[in-house]
């Protein structure tokens, strides 16, 4: 039986859970899984919850986190 594209694709929550299990119980969140997949490529969807304006700031993910989360995208062979 051949997997359909979305059911080989881990959620966010899935990936938290690689995340916390490998890496001593590290907690990522929705937007560090965001900003890696972004910055990687891996865009599902135009993202609706825009900022109101350009110069809005967001914290950017650390290094230790992006490499965790890289980690589970590799696992889940999404990379």
């Amino acid at each position: 039986m051949d997997l359909t594209s979305a059911e080989s694709k881990a959620t966010y929550e899935k990936i938290r859970k690689y995340v916390a299990e490998h890496n001593a119980g590290m907690k990522v969140s929705s937007l560090n899984i965001a900003q890696v997949k972004a910055k990687y490529g891996i865009i599902e969807r135009e993202n609706f919850n825009k900022p109101k304006s350009e110069e809005a700031k967001q914290p950017r993910c650390p290094k230790e986190k992006e490499d965790a989360i890289m980690e589970a995208l590799k696992a889940f062979q999404m990379m």
